[in-house]
């Protein structure tokens, strides 16, 4: 039985995530910020759940207080498009929104990773976004970084026999991405763009992570995986 970690994995691509595995009967632990989704996942899915910001280096650290000596495989999941719902403003106000999606979906990987790398044994997954590749402010900017930065932690982690990949999500239903603000316009442009005709569904998403954490991908490193349905094709 391994031991799976899985940030923000309350809901969404997370709680996929954990189902997947804990499906294989792996000891799953979820974190995420929300004491009382967290609560309800972790009881729905039969993990365990460990309240932990993850962009906040003091919860990180305590996270291992909760976590055993090894761990098997960490899915850095937490995340997501903090300009929704801030305000626009001045140069100050502008330096905030920035700031706010680099801790989300660079720092929070970072401070994860570096705290549970000596107890790492198999794969560390990060997820990306299609906007990394295509642009989206400071959203698509922190992505595009946390890619980057992947190439630094495979070379690390290498050293101990341990992957490490991003897996690059394009639209993808059932999430709380948008937070209520996908227009039926907007759903239909992007799903028109995909070659397949179809949303991507969260368990696409997991389905990945999950190769990318089994034996068949233990020559697959450093490597960012786009999982988009043809709307965004790499060479």
């Amino acid at each position: 039985m391994r031991t799976i970690v899985v940030t923000g994995g309350a809901t969404g691509i997370g709680r996929a995530t954990a189902e997947r595995f804990r499906a294989d009967g792996d000891d799953v632990v979820i974190t995420g910020r929300r004491a009382d989704v967290l609560a309800k996942t972790a009881a729905d899915v039969g993990v365990r759940g460990v309240v932990c910001d993850a962009t906040d280096p003091v919860q990180v650290e305590r996270l291992l207080d909760e976590l055993p000596d090894k761990v098997d495989v960490l899915v850095n999941n937490a995340g997501g498009n903090t300009d929704f719902g801030r305000p626009d403003g001045d140069l100050a106000q502008l330096k905030a929104n920035w700031l706010a999606n680099l801790e989300a979906n660079l720092i929070s990987a970072v401070l994860t990773t570096t705290a549970l790398g000596p107890r790492m044994t198999t794969a560390v997954i990060h997820l990306g976004s299609i906007a990394g590749a295509r642009g989206a402010g400071s959203y698509g900017a922190s992505k595009a970084a946390l890619a980057m930065w992947n190439v630094d932690a495979a070379t690390e982690l290498g050293a101990q026999g341990v992957t490490s990949n991003v897996v690059a999500p394009g639209f993808t239903a059932d999430t709380e991405f948008f937070q209520g603000r996908l227009t039926d316009q907007r759903r239909q442009t992007l799903l028109q763009a995909t070659l397949t005709k179809r949303e991507g569904q969260v368990e696409d998403i997991a389905g990945t992570i999950h190769y990318l954490a089994s034996p068949a991908a233990r020559h697959l490193t450093g490597q960012v995986l786009h999982v988009n349905g043809g709307a965004l094709i790499t060479r």
